[in-house]
C-alpha cells in the first residue's frame, strides 16, 4: 500500500542553512583558485564535495519555505551525503604522493602505483552504493522503498567505514617504518592526514548510526545533529585541506639515516 512518506520532521533552520552554504562556497572557491594556480589536480574532488556540499545546504535554504516539496529535499539528501566521499578520494590520492615524494615506497605495504586505484575505486563502489539509495529514498512511495533505501545507504556507509579504515593503518603503517627518515614537514602533513580522515570517519559513524536508527529516529528528527556531527566536521575537513596546495611533493624530504 502507498503511503506518504515524511519529508521533514522539522522545518529546516535558514540561517543555519546559509551560513553552511556560504561557508562551503567560499571554502570551495579557496581550493578553486588553489588548484588553477599550482595545477594539483589530485584536488578536483574537493572543489566538486565543496560544490556539492555548498548547494545541498543552499536547498536546505530553500526548503525552509518549502517543506512539502520534493526536488530541494532531494537535491540535499543526495548532496550533502556524497560530497564527502569526494573529499576522500582527494585524501587517498594525497597518500600515495606523499609516499613518493619521500622516496618511501619500500616502507608501505601496499605499492604506490595500487593505492590510488584500491581506495579510490572503493570510494567510487560508495559513492555508487550510496547515490543509488539515496536515489530510492528520495523517491520513496511506500515503507518497503523506504527501509529499501536506508538500508543500501546504510551499507554504503558502513562500506566507507571500513575502507578508511584500511587506508588509516597504511597510513599509519608507513608513517611507523618512516618514521626515522621523515622531515618535520612531511611528518606534519601525516598528522593533517590524520586528522582529515578521522574528522570523516567520525561523520561517517555518525551517518551509519542515523539510517540505522531509520527515519523516525533521533538523529534524523533533530537537525541540531546533522550540522554538529556531519557539517562542521565536513567544513573543517575542506578549510584544513587548502594546505594541500602548498605541499611540495616533489622537493627533498627526507632525512637518510647513517648507514643507508
Amino acid at each position: 500500500m502507498a503511503i506518504e512518506y515524511v519529508l521533514w520532521h522539522y522545518t529546516p533552520s535558514l540561517p543555519a542553512a546559509v551560513a553552511l552554504a556560504s561557508v562551503f562556497g567560499i571554502a570551495t572557491a579557496v581550493h578553486l583558485f588553489l588548484l588553477i594556480r599550482t595545477r594539483a589536480f589530485f584536488c578536483v574532488p574537493f572543489v566538486i564535495g565543496g560544490i556539492f556540499e555548498a548547494v545541498g545546504y543552499g536547498a536546505r535554504a530553500w526548503a525552509h519555505s518549502n517543506t512539502t516539496k520534493t526536488t530541494p529535499y532531494a537535491i540535499q539528501s543526495l548532496l550533502i551525503l556524497l560530497g564527502p566521499i569526494l573529499f576522500a578520494a582527494s585524501i587517498y590520492m594525497i597518500l600515495g604522493r606523499l609516499i613518493r615524494s619521500t622516496h618511501g615506497e619500500r616502507y608501505s605495504f601496499v605499492r604506490t602505483k595500487w593505492m590510488t586505484k584500491i581506495f579510490v575505486g572503493g570510494d567510487v563502489t560508495c559513492f555508487l552504493i550510496q547515490g543509488g539509495g539515496g536515489g530510492i529514498l528520495s523517491g520513496a512511495n511506500s515503507q518497503k522503498d523506504i527501509d529499501l533505501g536506508e538500508h543500501i545507504i546504510l551499507g554504503g556507509l558502513i562500506l566507507q567505514i571500513v575502507v578508511f579504515a584500511v587506508f588509516v593503518i597504511v597510513a599509519a603503517s608507513f608513517h611507523l617504518r618512516a618514521r626515522h627518515t621523515l622531515d618535520l614537514r612531511r611528518t606534519f602533513y601525516l598528522v593533517i592526514l590524520y586528522i582529515v580522515s578521522m574528522l570523516i570517519t567520525l561523520r561517517n559513524i555518525f551517518r551509519a548510526i542515523e539510517y540505522a536508527w531509520g527515519s523516525d529516529g533521533y538523529l534524523l528528527t533533530h537537525e541540531w545533529t546533522l550540522y554538529v556531527c556531519d557539517a562542521m566536521l565536513m567544513a573543517a575537513v575542506l578549510i584544513a585541506c587548502i594546505i594541500w596546495y602548498s605541499c611540495d611533493f616533489t622537493g627533498p624530504c627526507v632525512h637518510t639515516p647513517r648507514g643507508e
